[in-house]
This record gives structure tokens, sequence and C-alpha cells, in this order.
């Protein structure tokens, strides 16, 4: 039976979602514990996509196919007891053999949260602890550039080995709740680290070293080289995925 999962996970004390031979990751933690419910079978997931060092999840999906007879509920019994408390599983829900956890998805929405105020010790591996005060008018305007279908590669770090950088941003918006700012992307895929160079060129804008209508320029240059630096991974989080 395939089944879909939907988890959540601090990426703290992880080197990313993807496996990586000698390093601790969110889909190695997720296997092993399949394995141990799937007979001892080594058990692949398919994840809707990877996040980096550090970064959280909220709502995260990944599909996995399993040879025992399990019931939904059951299943996300079982992965909970065998999974560290910085991941959780939410749900567990069987789907048909030919759903795919990445191609099927519809929209993803990521946050990335900014300490604007007093550094805080106990958030500093959930916010960026930037302290400083930013235009956040400015700021406003400048995400709005982000929206509709662009070539992002001006903001994809690896653009060089990236043929098809083209991806369709539906929604975007910032907002102060006392001294963090939140800011929203939503769209139907985001490249590695795109989201995290596009909040990066934000915060230039909000320390008011370029204009709003900057960003718009380097967006249509395609230089990767034109748009700064890459925010930190601690204040990102995939928030919600839609199939």
């Amino acid at each position: 039976m395939r089944f879909l999962i939907k988890f959540s996970y601090d990426g703290t004390n992880y080197s990313g979602f993807q496996s990586q031979k000698g390093h601790k990751t969110i889909q190695n933690e997720l296997e092993t514990a399949l394995s141990k419910v799937n007979n001892s079978i080594y058990t692949p997931i398919v994840a809707t996509g990877r996040t980096d060092k550090g970064v959280h999840a909220l709502s995260q999906y990944a599909h996995a196919d399993i040879n025992v007879n399990i019931t939904e509920k059951k299943l996300k019994r079982a992965l909970n007891s065998n999974l560290p408390d910085d991941i959780h599983v939410i749900s567990t829900e069987i789907v048909e053999e030919n759903f795919h956890a990445r191609y099927n998805v519809k929209e993803k929405t990521y946050k990335y949260l900014i300490n604007i105020g007093e550094y805080n010790p106990i958030e500093r591996n959930y916010a960026f602890q930037y302290n400083y005060e930013l235009n956040i008018d400015n700021m406003k305007k400048a995400i709005k550039y982000f929206e509709g279908t662009h070539d992002f590669r001006a903001f994809v770090t690896d653009n060089k080995t990236k043929e098809n950088c083209v991806r369709t941003i539906t929604y975007t918006n910032i907002e102060q709740k006392d001294n963090i700012i939140e800011l929203t992307f939503k769209g139907n895929g985001f490249l590695r680290y795109q989201v995290r160079n596009m909040v990066g060129i934000l915060i230039k804008v909000g320390e008011n070293k370029i204009s709003p209508e900057t960003v718009e320029t380097i967006l249509e240059s395609k230089d990767r080289t034109k748009s700064g630096k890459t925010a930190p991974a601690m204040g990102l989080y995939l928030y919600e995925v839609k199939y």
C-alpha cells in the first residue's frame, strides 16, 4: 500500500532533509522508522521537496510503499513511537499507487521570520536575529515584484546547473507582529535557496541600500551575482503544501 505521510520537524539539529552519508538527516530518521514498521525492510520515501540544514517544516509530505497490512492510525502511532521528539507525523493516508508526493503538488507556502527587536537567545534557532529596524514599507513594495511567472535565475544559487528556473509565485505578503517580521511566499514550486535569496535582497531593501524597484531589475537580469547575500536558514519554514 502507498501511504501519504504528513509530518513536521525542527531542522535545527539536522544536516537538511535529504539523506547524506555520515550526516543526520530528516529523511534518514523517517526511513529508519518506516523500516521498523515494514518488517525491517528498507523503505524509501519520496518527499514534496528538500529543505536545507536548519530549515523547519510545519507541513511536509512524503509517500512510501509499505508491505505490511496496517491502518492509517496505527501507522501514525508506530512512526511517532520510533521517531525523535523533533520530528512528528501529523497524519497518514492511504493513496492510489500512482500518487506522487512531489509531482502532484499544486502549491507550496514558505514563511520566513525576522526578529528586528532585542536579540532573543531562546528563539535563535527559529527566527533570524537581525536585531535592527528595517524599512517595512519599502520591503512591502519590493516583495510584489516577485509575484507572477518569472525566470528566478538571479535568486538561485546553483543556477548554472539548472536549465529551467521559471516558477510562478501567486501570493506574497509581509506582516509585522511586535518585533517579528513575517514574510510569506506562495507558489507552484521553489528552487534551492530561492526563498532565502529573495529574503536576502528584501533585507537589503529594508536597510535602504537599494530601492524597491531594483528588485525588478535584478530579477530581469537573471544574474545571481547581483542579488546579494542568502538569508540564514533558521528563519525559514515550509508552512503548507496543497495537492
